[in-house]
């Protein structure tokens, strides 16, 4: 086998399960979950290393339903600014000693600061970052196999077959795995470690003596594994804490805030509640754009500030708008001109990300629970308000409930408040499945092998989809049977509404592939200019010059293969103009 980036994300790719395996685990439910770390910890010792070994990478433990990634970047992208200076730096940063404000000193730093996020957009290295870039392939490779190996040797020690499937760990356990390794390797001293599914039994939960712990948003997902209820759910998330490391989160819904607390007093933990939003966030621009990122934004500041705190490298960055969960509330103090720069210069890819495409612009959001769907809704709304150029949709959900997903986003974007001009939400909806390409079928990293693919094959979800959409518009509610599981319903042609309505039609469509999809909009900018369609952005000149804004949401998978199919193209086009 030959040992570069392709082979190891081929071999990757092997580990997944397959739909049929992801059904009966579904199936199981929580009684999979204890044995999870168990298992996490064999694997540990089968490539040389034990829990303890993690120690000396100081994580910042993450968990929660919703801005666990954004929370994470915000985190990496502030303690960013407290690296070591590089060597051609070294008078710039003896200048800026005596303030603390203005970042470390030289004595006082950060190494490397390791980011583990899942799942990934576009390339699986973007799961395994050091000083926010993600690992080379040369590098990802190497480590990769140096883990691979060392399983193969533990396996042939114990009589077993390399083929045998047993093994080698699943995907995400295989990449945890592998990027403690790589940490270690590269001589990580800040890890900031996001929580795979639910905490408790998560495999990331193998670190003994994390810096701090962080639980953001909950509400409800992955209900076969974590439970039905935010109670349910709070309680797997709250399993990330640990005695000696502060906790914080931030307001939450029903009885979850109840459990969270209940849990720390159990474990010994001081959980505080960061309640307040940082003044200083009204003045400056966060690089995560969408009001609902000041929470998060406020939740990375008490966790890195507490992170510094521990490591001692600033005690002066002691600001946080947190109260502990005696009540007590610390006076807030001026935020430190490095996490400002952090703050505004964090990106993280497919997040209320906005980009310019000729006359369409690109909306895109991986929002795909029926909270972060309306977060997403609330951000393309608002966004888009004042501008009375056509709206589009792309939507894709393959492995939850995803008539549901697109109810919500439906009524999100239907009410008053969002709806501004438009008489519909959307001109034009495309639902696709989440091939990427019209001939290569998936990019190798975006590869999903946990999706029914029959389903994908037929289209069958995409085609209740479009039946669904056409039935809410043609009755201004969703009908009973969408309410019921989604099962039984035969698909239709897109465009045929119940019956006549006084609105336009949404034009619904169906596309087979993503890379179909966007030619679909694109293909929508001459069809403006020369009249054809329904009309709709015609009117104040605010835009109005053929222009497309399209929201692509409702999974990642959708996303990054998107964000793909845009960058092959812009490649493309950029090759014909040399020519």
């Amino acid at each position: 086998m030959e040992r570069n980036y392709q082979q190891a994300i081929a071999a990757l790719n092997s580990l997944q399960s397959n739909f049929s395996v992801v059904k009966a685990a579904r199936t199981a439910g929580t009684t999979l979950n204890l044995q999870s770390l168990p298992e996490m910890r064999e694997w540990c010792r089968k490539a040389g290393y034990e829990p303890a070994d993690f120690d000396r990478l100081n994580v910042i433990h993450i968990a929660g339903t919703k801005g666990k990634g954004s929370t994470a970047a915000f985190i990496s992208s502030i303690l960013s600014q407290y690296l070591a200076p590089p060597p051609t730096s070294a008078a710039a940063a003896a200048a800026g000693a005596d303030d603390p404000s203005h970042g470390p000193s030289s004595s006082s730093h950060l190494h490397k600061i390791g980011l583990y996020t899942s799942p990934h957009l576009r390339s699986v290295r973007e799961r395994i970052r050091i000083d926010n870039e993600p690992l080379s392939e040369e590098a990802f490779a190497r480590y990769f196999f140096e883990i691979w190996d060392r399983l193969e040797a533990a396996a042939g020690a114990a009589g077993l077959a390399a083929t045998d499937r047993a093994t080698k760990p699943a995907y995400f356990r295989y990449l945890t795995l592998m990027a403690f390794h790589a940490y270690l390797r590269e001589d990580v001293d800040t890890l900031v470690l996001e929580a795979g599914i639910g905490g408790e039994y998560d495999c990331t939960n193998i670190v003994r003596q994390p810096s701090v712990v962080a639980i953001t948003s909950l509400g409800i997902d992955h209900v076969a594994m974590l439970g039905a209820t935010v109670e349910e759910i709070a309680w797997h998330k709250a399993g990330i804490m640990k005695p000696g490391a502060r906790a914080f989160t931030v307001p939450q819904p029903g009885g979850a805030m109840d459990v969270l607390q209940r849990r720390a007093h159990e474990k010994g933990v001081t959980l505080a509640v960061v309640d307040r939003l940082h003044p200083a966030l009204d003045t400056l621009t966060l690089g995560l754009r969408a009001d609902f990122q000041r929470t998060n934004a406020s939740l990375a500041i008490a966790v890195a500030a507490e992170h510094l705190r521990v490591l001692g490298l600033s005690p002066l960055v002691a600001s946080s708008a947190a109260h502990d969960d005696d009540g007590s509330q610390p006076p807030l103090l001026p935020l430190p001109a490095a996490f400002r720069r952090g703050l505004e210069q964090v990106r993280w890819e497919g997040r209320c990300q906005t980009r310019p495409d000729g006359r369409i612009t690109w909306f895109i959001d991986g929002g795909h629970t029926t909270d972060s769907i309306e977060a997403a809704c609330r951000w393309y709304a608002d966004e888009t308000r004042r501008s009375s150029r056509r709206r589009v949709l792309i939507f894709n959900q393959q492995t939850r409930d995803a008539v549901a997903l697109a109810q919500t986003l439906h009524r999100a974007l239907s009410s008053p408040a969002a709806a501004a001009a438009a008489a519909r939400p959307f001109a034009h909806v495309v639902f696709c499945s989440n091939v990427t390409f019209r001939l290569g079928g998936y990019a190798l990293d975006l590869l999903a092998l946990n999706a029914d693919g029959r389903a994908v094959d037929d289209l069958s979800v995409q085609r209740r989809l479009a039946h669904a959409w056409t039935a809410w518009e043609a009755t201004d509610q969703p009908p009973r049977e969408m309410n019921a599981g989604n099962e039984g319903i035969e698909p239709i042609e897109p465009n045929a509404d119940a019956r006549p309505v006084p609105l336009l039609p949404t034009d619904v469509q169906v596309c087979a592939t993503i890379e179909d999809a966007v030619e679909y909009v694109r293909g929508l900018v001459p069809r403006v200019e020369d009249g054809d369609g329904d009309g709709d952005g015609d009117g104040d000149g605010d835009g109005d010059d053929g222009g497309i804004l399209a929201l692509v949401t409702g999974s990642l998978h959708l996303v990054g293969g998107f964000l793909e199919v845009l960058d092959q193209q812009h490649q493309q086009h950029q090759h014909q103009r040399k020519e």
